[in-house]
């Protein structure tokens, strides 16, 4: 993958507006590095004019979880005065750069932290639960303001259109749950789980069969038996697979569930791009699970 995106200001515009260091004479704009995309896209959306955004993970056709921070990533951590990483295990290499790199007028989000999840957590894909952007998103605007004193208002105007956006998200979660009532789901490994969760769904996978797979080890035997049931007695109404990441195992179980006529639903740990931000991906992927459960329709890539 890329070792570094570069995102420009909300709308990925990097024209001069209101707001912006040109209009209001605030100075160059504030460095901030995302260790994923999605955080990334998010500090753009409040940060605007008065940000310069770079994305360490930001290539959905690999395993986030297999990713090396390359000295070009280090330089760019290094030069941060605002980051954003997930934490969980997910991201250590950004603590071995802050390390390496200390400054202490560096700003860190470690969402982890931000939401006061134990290092136990089993989930680390924190950007599918609908409550965590709208807390990093206030964390970034409070951030940003303590470095850019001038700003606050223009952030907070940001956070407040943000968290406005992630409605039509958020309706259609909730129009899955009282639609279609802990409707039973498959899954390979827990990327989208906390959406699934938030729509009512009933995830018929067992975690430790997920769990197995997220981390590159082989699922056991009963495992993987009972998960071929679920397709072959038709259990599940649709099946969540992360399609970043594939292996003999989940193409197993994608011919499965294509043979029992199974409609899939292929979810990304890293955001698609171009064309998405952080609030249309998590819309794209839950309209992709209502049209599953509505009328068999799979949506295996964005």
């Amino acid at each position: 993958m890329s070792a570094v995106a570069l995102w420009g200001a909300a709308g990925c515009s990097s024209s001069s507006s209101a707001g912006s260091p040109a209009a209001t004479g605030t100075g160059s704009p504030i460095v901030a590095v995302g260790a994923e995309n999605e955080y990334a896209n998010v500090i753009a959306q409040i940060g605007g004019k008065d940000v310069t955004v770079s994305a360490v993970e930001s290539n959905p056709n690999t395993d986030p979880h297999t990713f090396e921070a390359s000295p070009q990533v280090a330089e760019e951590v290094s030069k941060a005065q605002l980051v954003v990483q997930n934490g969980v295990g997910y991201d250590t290499y950004m603590n071995k750069i802050e390390s390496a790199a200390p400054n202490s007028s560096r700003k860190v989000i470690d969402v982890q932290t931000l939401l006061g999840l134990p290092d136990s957590t089993p989930n680390p894909h924190l950007w599918y639960k609908p409550t965590t952007m709208p807390a990093v998103a206030k964390q970034v605007a409070a951030d940003l303001s303590s470095l850019r004193p001038a700003q606050a208002t223009y952030f907070q105007a940001n956070v407040t259109k943000f968290d406005d956006s992630l409605k039509p998200w958020l309706a259609e979660i909730a129009k899955v749950k009282s639609t279609y009532p802990s409707a039973p789901v498959a899954t390979t490994e827990p990327v989208g789980d906390y959406m699934l969760e938030a729509a009512g769904t009933d995830n018929l996978t067992p975690f430790t069969l997920q769990a197995a797979i997220m981390n590159g080890t082989d699922p056991s035997p009963q495992n993987v038996t009972l998960q071929n049931g679920l397709f072959t007695n038709k259990k599940v109404k649709v099946f969540v697979y992360n399609q970043q990441v594939t292996d003999s195992i989940t193409q197993s179980f994608l011919k499965l569930a294509r043979q029992n006529d199974v409609p899939v639903l292929g979810v990304y740990e890293t955001m698609p791009t171009p064309g998405y931000t952080y609030q249309s991906w998590m819309l794209a992927e839950t309209t992709g699970l209502y049209n599953a459960l509505r009328n068999g329709t799979s949506t295996t890539t964005l």
